[in-house]
């Protein structure tokens, strides 16, 4: 096995799941190995068991600062529904297998031995070279970057991140496309409360049902289709893989005239999406509500706030039925320019693992947690993990899933990007 193959299946041996996380034994174990290296790190805790470990490699100048990000926490794995145990770490036929394989020990190992490497190789960079595994990004209750930004911002504050978000490799006809996610949408969930009045439920005519009320509510906003917009992710991607950026209303169907793929990148990032997830209604079967809430995961664009799309839903819902809204999350999307020296990184790091491919950027339908560093420093943080055997499709059905695997071909392209954009920002 190579050095970061190796290092991945004893992360993915370490059960972080979130929660409850236990991340700390990860962070001691990546400590072990990094000091070996004669690193300098420490171990930041909100919670003794739920560490973030921070190293580093101080800068000789006034350089760029770059951060290498991963966080150590994963998602629950039901061993029934896997073909190995998912805290196993077992390499078969060229892959490693288990939980956090792809999302993102993966990344964190690369990281791990990129700035282990380079250290012992006496690499000194301009700027600091930091790396932070942290906790807590799958469930986001506090003990993780989000905390650090805030307690302990001189450990992450740097001028430049790595992330997770892409790094898909796509082929639209006989072109290649690598993709790296420069902005995100945020979740900026909302409750609407269906308002009613109580009875029994033996006597509805007495009552008022804010179920009912709620059910067409609920049918509303899940057939409300805003009005497309174009933000300058999608115009570049558009751009890049048709040579010309459409019109908003006809940009959907000519990313699916061009590939199914392609529209389903697209789709979610031509505006705020609104899915109805939770309801919570009546505890007793003989009892109307007179209080109906349904919760609504709601993502914003990058620049949307909660005051620009309000008044978008109420419109939507109506005033023929009482209601309130209320605001679980305000803020919306992040995104980082694209005119930076990182972006050139990516670009000229392409070029050279596959002559004609091409960098595009692409908007993250969901979120990281690049945009605690953008908010708090205004860092240019990009999500790029290249992934050249596995395709974008396998990878995309297996996060989060059972059988979740990568590639140590595809694990070892991401640790010579990583060292890549090292030497690129920080020389």
């Amino acid at each position: 096995m190579s050095e970061v193959s190796d290092l991945l299946s004893g992360l993915i041996k370490l059960d972080t799941t979130n929660p409850p996380g236990n991340e700390t034994i990860a962070a001691e174990y990546l400590k072990a190995y990094l000091e070996a290296a004669g690193l300098e790190c420490e171990l930041i805790a909100r919670a003794p068991e739920r560490a973030n470990l921070i190293a580093r490699i101080r800068g000789t100048g006034d350089g760029p600062s770059l951060l290498l990000l991963g966080h150590t926490d994963v998602v629950l794995a039901d061993p029934k529904e896997w073909q190995v145990p998912p805290f196993s770490g077992e390499v078969r036929d060229g892959e490693v297998w288990g939980r956090g394989a792809l999302d993102m020990k993966c990344q964190v190992a690369a990281n791990a031995v990129a700035i282990a490497s380079l250290a012992r190789e006496g690499f000194r960079p301009s700027g600091d070279l930091i790396f932070a595994a942290t906790a807590d990004e799958e469930n986001g209750v506090g003990f993780g970057l989000e905390w650090l930004c805030e307690e302990h911002p001189d450990a992450v504050r740097a001028d430049f991140c790595v992330n997770e978000g892409a790094g898909d490799r796509l082929r639209f006809g006989d072109d290649a496309y690598y993709l790296c996610s420069s902005a995100e949408k945020k979740s900026s969930p909302f409750t609407i409360r269906a308002l009613g009045r109580s009875g029994h439920a033996s006597m509805p005519g007495i009552a008022d049902n804010a179920l009912v009320k709620a059910a067409k509510l609920i049918e509303r906003i899940a057939a409300f289709t805003p009005e497309p917009q174009i933000q300058q992710e999608v115009a570049a991607f558009l751009r890049t893989v048709l040579g010309e950026v459409p019109a908003a209303a006809s940009a959907l169907d000519r990313a699916r005239e061009l590939d199914p793929v392609a529209a389903d990148l697209v789709e979610p990032l031509l505006a705020a999406t609104f899915s109805p997830t939770m309801i919570t209604a009546s505890r007793k079967r003989n009892v109307i509500p007179a209080v109906v809430e349904v919760t609504v995961d709601c993502r914003l664009l990058p620049g949307q706030t909660t005051e620009h799309v309000e008044p978008m839903i109420r419109a939507v819902l109506g005033g023929d039925l009482e209601y309130e809204i209320e605001w679980l999350e305000s803020k919306g999307g992040t995104r980082s320019p694209l005119d930076t020296p990182l972006w050139e990184a990516v670009e000229s790091f392409v070029s050279e693992i596959e002559p004609g491919a091409r960098a595009v950027p692409i908007c993250v339908a969901g979120f990281t947690d690049s945009h605690w560093l953008r908010d708090a420093f205004g860092t240019v943080a990009y999500g790029f993990f290249p992934l050249r055997t596995m395709a974008a499709e396998v990878a995309a059905s297996l996060i989060h899933s059972a059988n979740e695997r990568i590639p140590v071909a595809d694990l070892e392209l991401g640790l010579d990007w990583i060292r890549h954009a090292a030497r690129t920002v920080c020389a």
